[in-house]
């Protein structure tokens, strides 16, 4: 199918992008897009105009700011994959890139698009989550922030307004922590049926903070609080991390997305060993 007519615009800046937002109601932002594009092709989304964001500037760094680590909206998924700065403060986050479509989407997929987009079933919404990230959004209002765990609301729903420009993610830099993001691939999109990221900060024997967050086949990415509340303050032994991954059992049939490929049982059992996966590798601790 071919996507239906519509008016392209070229951004300068940040702000020209938020003013033509405003002047075209329903324009999307054209990054990376290809979460958008395949979607207009389909009928799925039908914008009146497309806002080109590739000539802003500024927004393809990966840096220290103000003890975050700072990744511009246009870096792509490969820059982040092989990132040197993003595997040592952020390993879920090049975990997740690294596993994100195919070498041409990962190469033209930008991380502020695919989490402005609001697609459940991608890879980097768990990453993210579990790392405790945060968005950095520019509006007609001026600048703001959004929590990583206020930012997923539904399939394709966020938290990032209509005429708001996602300008960076931003990971608090925390010492003494780890994290991962591990995937059940379907083998079909190579989108996850599941995936999980985990981050823990530990004293070598006891789990003092951790972090865990799903996303695929959910109505929405999230944090597993049940698991993160069964694993705080225990000590680090196998028995506790599996305890604790069953509970990643425990979500209803509401919150997975209807799929004649996956029924809520299927999905909530990958859950659970993904989950455990997830936790034995930034934990440390063997499977048997």
């Amino acid at each position: 199918m071919y996507a239906n007519d519509f008016e392209y615009y070229r951004a300068e800046s940040v702000d020209e992008a938020v003013d033509l937002l405003g002047d075209h109601e329903g324009a999307e932002l054209l990054a990376g897009s290809h979460g958008l594009l395949p979607r207009m092709r389909t009928g799925e989304e039908a914008p009146p105009a497309l806002v080109d964001m590739n000539a802003v500037d500024g927004l393809s760094s990966i840096e220290h700011i103000d003890g975050d680590l700072s990744v511009g909206a246009l870096v792509t998924h490969a820059e982040l994959a092989e990132s040197e700065l993003v595997r040592e403060h952020a390993p879920a986050l090049a975990d997740a890139a690294g596993e994100v479509g195919d070498i041409q989407v990962r190469n033209g997929g930008t991380i502020g698009g695919n989490l402005a987009h609001g697609d459940a079933r991608t890879d980097h919404p768990a990453a993210v989550l579990a790392l405790g990230g945060s968005l950095d959004v520019t509006g007609p209002d001026g600048d703001r922030s959004i929590d990583a765990a206020d930012l997923f609301t539904g399939h394709f729903e966020t938290a990032v307004g209509e005429q708001e420009v996602v300008t960076a993610l931003r990971v608090p830099l925390e010492d003494d922590a780890s994290s991962t993001y591990h995937k059940h691939r379907n083998p079909l999109s190579g989108y996850p049926l599941i995936g999980v990221g985990a981050w823990a900060q530990t004293d070598g024997e006891t789990i003092e903070r951790v972090r865990v967050a799903a996303t695929g086949n959910l109505a929405h990415p999230k944090r597993l609080a049940a698991v993160e509340d069964a694993l705080e303050g225990e000590s680090l032994e196998a028995d506790t991390i599996t305890a604790a991954a069953e509970q990643a059992t425990s979500l209803g049939d509401d919150e997975f997305r209807p799929d004649v490929q996956a029924s809520p049982t299927y999905c909530r059992h990958l859950l659970s060993v993904y989950t455990e996966r997830a936790l034995r590798d930034v934990l440390g601790v063997d499977g048997e």
